[in-house]
């Protein structure tokens, strides 16, 4: 029998296992039913397993026993072992664990027979008070116990290994019962999400709302969805971005405005990829894409600290410091820096670099976009092929050429290049900023020149909004804006690989299509 019979033998057995245990469990919920509420919701938890824990987990066996301090809990039970006249269960709340004493003289016989039938999974309610065992563990002495909300699916006894990283994903609601490393990245991301608001509060910045429903997708190169609303018998739009919404706050007359917000883009799925993920972008008046690069900097690196109380992480196996200062190159000199078999002349030869890529991409490199490109999109495009998965540590790359940055405000020493910048962190693209580009009429061009590229045959090629240029008529200050990638930050922060680690619920191809 070949390895792939053998493991569809595994699963067919694996799942007969499982239905043979999920009938079992619901005819003890039957039994339940003919008894009393299955589902009761009249128990309030008063303790957590965390807060005992610090209460009273350096103190000695003796201190507790002689005092009655009582504890009142509810939790999925975790473990259990029935031992005659008396059992141990451990309980999981959302703080963690404590382990729960049972005897059948202090809990009576009743209860203590239905114990012995409930199964691992079971969420119980438990009152009692805490004592030590003589092992020296932290307990509670059960004075009650009642079973609150029935498994019916066995929890897997093993959940670990690329073999369940699938159900991980798809099922996360039982990757956060079983492992506490998935909870701990949750939690993280919570925190750094907190931190992020605070840190633009103290920084004068207002949180805003701004449309998920576009009429005309705008703010970034992407596909975007496309959907329909009946009422108005019109086309929307998922948002890929909320840039230009923002910026007519700007235009408005709020200074300093700032969204966490759910961007959409059609694209692929990947390790770094998700089509719904989530940005922060920001936006200051009178500030330039110098001062953008600084800020931005110091909320990277203020995040980290009171998130995880160092700005030094290990991410996967390697060290990466957010403590020293950023390295700013623009994408010539990177590409000098990182692929040095390329000379700095050889790549202002726009016919040189045009046959690299196409010793590096083969007929990708007569697509479309890339035919029609200047050298700026070409050295760009060489950029990303050659030297841009090698910036492990902090980098910002700076002055991107103007046909590729169609918001962006144009270098007033060169015409050709913009006051731009992308962030990279172990060759990742963590940022993303400008100075904004505020002239109408010079925005009305670019738009133009977008529309032309989609029409030849670019997707991602911006539309032209003309209410953005209406905004822009009535008076734009100059303007800073950046937009962060939340997602890639929080696997920063949690040393996570795939960008599904962080991510609740991704995205995933359907079920029935992997078996």
């Amino acid at each position: 029998m070949s390895e792939k019979e053998n493991s569809v033998v595994e699963q067919t057995d694996s799942a007969i296992d499982e239905n043979h245990l999920i009938a079992e469990r619901r005819s003890k919920l039957a039994q339940i039913r003919e008894k009393r509420q299955a589902y009761p919701n009249n128990f309030v938890p008063e303790d957590f397993a965390a807060d005992l824990h610090n209460k009273y987990g350096e103190l000695d066996k003796e201190s507790l026993d002689p005092q009655e301090n009582p504890a009142k809990i509810a939790g999925r039970m975790m473990l259990k072992r029935v031992m005659g006249k008396a059992s141990f269960a451990t309980l999981q709340d959302s703080t963690g664990r404590i382990q729960v004493y049972l005897d059948k003289k202090n809990i009576g016989e009743e209860i203590y027979e239905e114990f012995k039938h409930m199964d691992i999974g079971d969420i119980l309610a438990v009152e009692g008070r805490i004592f030590k065992t003589n092992r020296g563990e932290l307990s509670i002495h059960a004075n009650s116990l009642r079973l609150i909300a029935k498994s019916l699916r066995p929890l897997p006894d093993k959940f670990h290994g690329l073999s369940d990283q699938e159900m991980r994903y798809r099922q996360r609601y039982v990757d956060l019962i079983m492992n506490e490393q998935t909870r701990k990245t949750f939690q993280t991301r919570s925190k750094a999400m907190s931190a992020l608001r605070d840190i633009m509060t103290e920084n004068n910045f207002m949180e805003v709302e701004t449309p998920m429903l576009h009429p005309i997708p705008g703010g970034a190169a992407a596909k975007p969805f496309i959907t329909h609303h009946n009422a108005l018998d019109m086309d929307m739009y998922l948002r890929i971005a909320p840039e230009l919404y923002l910026k007519r706050l700007i235009v408005g007359g709020f200074d300093r405005v700032y969204e966490v917000n759910r961007n959409f883009r059609n694209e692929g799925v990947s390790p770094r990829h998700n089509p719904e993920f989530t940005m922060m972008e920001f936006y200051a008046a009178y500030r330039d894409y110098i001062w953008l690069m600084t800020f931005t900097e110091e909320i990277i690196r203020e995040i980290a600290q009171r998130t995880l109380g160092t700005q030094t992480l290990d991410y996967q196996g390697q060290e990466l410091d957010l403590s020293k200062p950023f390295e700013r190159l623009t994408i010539v000199e990177a590409i000098v820096k990182y692929a040095p078999e390329y000379s700095e002349e050889q790549l202002h030869d726009e016919a040189f670099v045009r046959d690299q890529l196409r010793r590096l991409l083969g007929a990708e490199a007569d697509s479309p976009v890339l035919a029609r490109a200047g050298l700026g999109a070409l050295q760009l495009a060489l950029f990303e092929e050659t030297a841009e998965s090698k910036l492990w540590n902090p980098t910002f790359i700076i002055d991107y050429p103007a046909e590729v940055s169609p918001l962006s405000r144009a270098s007033d020493d060169n015409p050709d290049i913009t006051e731009r910048f992308e962030l990279f962190i172990t060759g990742r693209e963590i940022a993303n900023g400008f100075s904004e580009l505020n002239d109408p009429e010079d925005q009305s061009q670019r738009f133009l020149a977008q529309v032309e590229a989609k029409d030849a045959g670019d997707e991602e090629a911006m539309f032209y909004d003309a209410d953005y240029i209406r905004a822009l008529e009535y008076g734009m200050p100059p303007t800073g804006g950046c937009g962060i990638g939340i997602d890639r930050l929080i696997m920063l922060l949690t040393d996570s690989a795939s960008i599904r680690d962080v991510l609740l619920f991704p995205h995933l191809r359907k079920e029935e299509e992997i078996k």
